[in-house]
């Protein structure tokens, strides 16, 4: 997936870019993600006035994720909105220039990695099974969705807890 960011200024022209990308190397190693299928990417690429092309589109990706209260696989769709400035630069660029787009120092730019980090960010951090998932037990280990396990879990005052010994229930 790559850019002329000249050509798109010049040419006033815009560039469909619809892939489909293998993503298991994206989550290589993240414990967080179990499986991932394919991320359909639909950008357009244009040049627009001061000598900046930008690319926007949709990115949308399934991925299977642990639920974070009882640990079930869990099958999240990620859908991300995705739009990044991009401008041929050769001096430094003032904060101001660095918030409104990417220098590149290249004509030609891979857009591989900004879509990859689109999607990175895009994971939810909670994923959830079902909102009203009621998790493992902290005693024993049993899924609460399940059924009861008969673990006593009454909060004990911190304060109190090595009392808590001395008078067997």
């Amino acid at each position: 997936m790559r850019i002329h960011v000249h050509e798109l200024i010049t040419s006033g022209a815009s560039r469909t870019i619809r892939e489909t990308l293998d993503a298991s190397a994206l989550f290589a190693g993240r414990r967080d993600v179990l499986s991932a299928g394919p991320l359909h990417v639909d950008l357009e690429a244009r040049g627009v006035e001061e000598g900046m092309a930008v690319v926007e589109g949709g990115l949308a990706i399934d991925v299977t994720m642990p639920c974070s209260r009882c640990l079930k696989p869990v099958r999240v769709s990620v859908t991300v909105p995705f739009q990044e400035h991009f401008k041929v630069s050769t001096g430094p660029q003032t904060e101001e220039e660095e918030d409104r787009f990417i220098a590149v120092k290249d004509n030609d730019v891979d857009l591989t990695p900004y879509v990859e980090e689109a999607v990175q960010l895009e994971l939810p951090l909670v994923p959830l099974c079902a909102e009203d998932c009621k998790g493992l037990c902290p005693e024993c280990g049993k899924d609460l969705n399940e059924g009861e396990c008969g673990c006593d879990r009454t909060p004990i005052d911190p304060r109190l807890a090595a009392l808590k010994d001395l008078f067997p229930r």
